[in-house]
């Protein structure tokens, strides 16, 4: 964690700021089971006339990240598939995962992309599923849009105390977001 929190130090005044933050994502949303937001919420207190910019560049490399992730599980899985799993977590849990991509796919990858939870095996999963790839990107961009761009919108909100609210109602904030896409995906389903 303290190495993350170091590379935004560094990252804060080098003029290829943006484009690091777009690789940090692509890396987070593929490998680094680290959360982003280590990064990113120093970064956007301390450039706060780039907040909006900033989240975008998180989105555009962890669309890049899931687009490559999901591709990787369509078309790789078949040969490195046991060894990423046993990297990333357990059989059990993929298929646990993989099952309910099949049945639910938009609103689970939406919810999976919205909480703490890491996102490569919903990725692989996806891809190893043949889940739909634009219904798939869809609910990749929204569920982490609003990661990214909530964590701007709380440093708008809160300041330099945006870190301080973030640790303190994470786990909070993602169980109303769950909530809130459960009963969103119930009503459409129901209705």
């Amino acid at each position: 964690m303290e190495k993350f929190k170091q590379l935004g130090i560094r990252l804060v005044e080098s003029k290829h700021m943006l484009w690091g933050v777009a690789f940090a994502s692509f890396m987070e949303s593929l490998i680094v089971p680290i959360p982003l937001e280590t990064i990113l919420i120093p970064l956007m207190q301390a450039r706060r006339n780039l907040i909006w910019a900033i989240s975008t560049m998180a989105l555009l490399g962890c669309i890049l990240g899931a687009a490559l992730g999901y591709v990787t599980g369509y078309f790789v899985f078949g040969l490195i598939g046991d060894q990423m799993i046993a990297l990333l977590s357990t059989p059990e849990q993929f298929e646990t995962i993989r099952q309910q991509i099949h049945l639910h796919g938009f609103w689970y990858v939406l919810s999976v992309g919205v909480t703490p939870i890491p996102f490569q095996i919903a990725m692989l999963a996806a891809g190893v599923t043949g889940y739909s790839f634009l219904l798939y990107i869809l609910a990749t961009t929204i569920s982490r849009g609003l990661r990214y761009f909530g964590l701007g919108f709380l440093v708008c909100l809160f300041g330099n105390q945006a870190q301080k609210m973030f640790e303190d109602h994470k786990t909070g904030a993602s169980i109303f977001i769950i909530l809130l896409i459960g009963l969103i995906w119930s009503v459409l389903l129901f209705s």
